[in-house]
């Protein structure tokens, strides 16, 4: 099983893609599927960008599941970035196709021409305004609104279709993207809440023992089971979107998200999935199944939100190693560890915020939204440099402590400066390594 993400690959565009010859586009198709996290107990991104990469080279066998009676999907995915080389400025080079700016990995990039078509997946953690990508660093959505409106500038494409599965994802698109690009987005959460992983240990009938870990994310297996339960040359964005918003707000969105949809929805929304997904062989007869029929797709069968995964993951080990072994005694004590660092963010965070805005004020001011119409901050050179700050003196967010990039972008808004924080930083959280 890869403990290391993916991202960055041309699937054989000329021989796979153009299997359609009756839809009478242009130009190659592209896709980039990124896994923006490693690790096991984040399995389910590796097996959301495997799945994904099946559904565009159907025809290769695999050994990663994404579904508790599904198969195989692993064997066979190119791995172009994994690791260090799955970096913030490796990911920007591949959109923007400069070869000049790759380190590492195998060097592919989005060498795409005016006609082609660009299809983005990624899968990974989240917070407002922020990607994660597997060395850890952070990709801002100021970041990639930018490359995205240099990709346009560069007319090396036609359209561009963005999938993303994060928690407050919305927020990477919301009063972020322009219209105009010919990009059509959606994503797995508005801006304010988690996403949610699915097939769960405990959760899921006929779960596989061997596995502790969450095989999939709600959003993500939404999209692609959809894709293979129906005919894409059949089916539009607009008809995917409304399905995978159905399933994944999970019947009153207790725990469930809210999908998504950003950029050129009206142009765009009316295209046929087959434009970017090309059109898959074994349901070439199906036609588009209404959501309301009985082909429409199950409920999830048990969800967990994305930030709380780990915990299930090394409680499950915990629970299933034998009784006074070594594996139970790493297990639990792994799980302290995350359960400890959680707990450490928290009160660092809570007790900055009083330091800076006083005890009344200043847990109002760190959870604060601001209305409709404006980005989660203004200054996003503050932001990045908030997040520096905090992190030189209390340790790495980490997957867990992205919820509270809205927090330090709230503190760049009511003007603090990053030696203010720094101050803060340091009462709060003197004694603790940077690197905790």
């Amino acid at each position: 099983m890869p403990s290391k993400a993916t991202f960055g690959y041309r699937s054989e565009a000329s021989r796979f893609f153009q299997k359609i010859e009756d839809d009478g586009l242009e130009g190659t198709r592209w896709a980039v599927l990124v896994a923006g996290s490693r690790g096991f107990s984040n399995y389910r991104h590796q097996a959301d960008v495997c799945h994904a990469y099946q559904l565009l080279k159907k025809r290769w066998p695999g050994t990663i599941i994404n579904h508790p009676d599904g198969t195989d999907v692993y064997k066979g995915v190119p791995k172009d970035y994994t690791g260090e080389n799955a970096s913030v400025e490796n990911f920007i080079a591949a959109i923007l196709g400069n070869k000049n700016d790759i380190t590492g990995g195998s060097g592919k990039v989005v060498d795409s021409d005016p006609n082609d078509r660009i299809f983005i997946f990624y899968s990974g953690h989240g917070g407002p305004g922020v990607l994660e990508m597997p060395d850890h660093s952070h990709l801002f959505a100021n970041q990639l609104i930018e490359v995205l409106n240099k990709k346009r500038a560069t007319r090396t494409y036609k359209s561009l279709v963005f999938y993303l599965e994060a928690c407050e994802s919305g927020s990477i698109f919301e009063d972020l993207l322009p219209q105009g690009l010919n990009i059509y987005a959606t994503t797995a959460a508005n801006p304010v809440e988690d996403s949610w992983a699915t097939y769960c240990p405990g959760h899921s009938p006929n779960f596989p023992p061997e596995y502790h870990t969450c095989l999939g994310d709600l959003y993500s297996v939404s999209w692609m089971e959809d894709t293979e339960k129906n005919n894409p040359v059949a089916e539009t964005l607009q008809q995917q979107y409304e399905r995978v918003k159905t399933r994944t707000m999970n019947g009153d969105y207790k725990y469930g998200s809210h999908v998504m949809q950003y950029g050129d929805t009206d142009r765009l929304g009316m295209g046929l999935l087959s434009v970017y997904l090309g059109a898959h062989l074994a349901n070439d007869n199906y036609t588009f199944v209404d959501r309301h029929d009985d082909d429409s797709l199950p409920p999830p069968t048990g969800v967990v939100g994305q930030r709380d995964a780990d915990l299930v993951y090394f409680w499950d080990k915990y629970l299933k190693a034998p009784k006074g072994s070594a594996r139970k005694l790493e297990a639990q004590q792994q799980l302290v560890e995350i359960m400890s660092h959680g707990m450490h963010i928290d009160q660092s965070v809570k007790l900055i915020g009083k330091l800076l805005f006083g005890t009344e004020r200043g847990p109002e001011i760190l959870v604060s939204i601001r209305p409709a119409g404006q980005p989660l901050v203004d200054d996003w050179e503050c932001l990045k440099e908030m997040v520096g700050t905090f992190e030189t003196h209390c340790g790495k967010l980490n997957q867990y402590g992205m919820k509270y990039m809205r927090s330090f972008a709230n503190m760049c808004n009511a003007g603090i400066r990053t030696e203010q924080l720094a101050e803060a930083s340091t009462l709060a959280c003197a004694g603790i390594h940077a690197n905790v």
